[in-house]
């Protein structure tokens, strides 16, 4: 199967909530318990989350099959925080995930901005390192009294 990496559109909203929300249910269990999981989730409430991050500047790129169905995508902002790296779990493995960091390591590189930094999971730790991201510490937190934790990483941009 052929796949394209292409800008957001606004129609790809509703997708794009089903691909995370399949990324975290689907994937998601392969690192972290079923709570954690389900408090992971709550932090996503669907399509309107990415009609109102991009009209605050946010920049997202999609893969798409060749339907030209949205299958993963990376949501970067303004100040280089990749904020969302997911995958739905039927195109997994296929380097959606390196494609989509490089588009955006590309982007930041056009756009001025020096350093790309996000927050990834323990599943897209390896995709992240693999694209020249550095983690820089292990995060532990809570959500809605879960423990849960996550990697900060950070990548420069020549």
């Amino acid at each position: 199967m052929a796949y394209s990496i292409r800008p957001y559109q606004d129609s790809d909203a509703e997708a794009l909530a089903s691909v995370c929300r399949a990324a975290i249910k689907g994937i998601g269990p392969e690192a972290y318990s079923d709570e954690q999981v389900d408090v992971w989730l709550s932090r996503h409430p669907g399509a309107e989350l990415y009609r109102e991050r991009v009209n605050n500047g946010a920049t997202i790129f999609v893969a798409a099959n060749e339907a030209d169905d949205p299958v993963a995508y990376a949501l970067l902002e303004p100040d280089g925080h990749l904020d969302h790296l997911y995958n739905d779990p039927a195109h997994t493995r296929k380097g959606l995930a390196l494609n989509l960091l490089a588009t955006a390591s590309l982007f930041a590189k056009h756009h001025g901005i020096t350093r790309l930094y996000t927050e990834a999971s323990d599943l897209a730790r390896p995709s992240f390192e693999e694209a020249g991201y550095v983690a820089t510490e292990k995060r532990e937190f809570e959500i809605d009294g879960v423990p849960i934790h996550n990697w900060a990483m950070e990548k420069a941009i020549d």
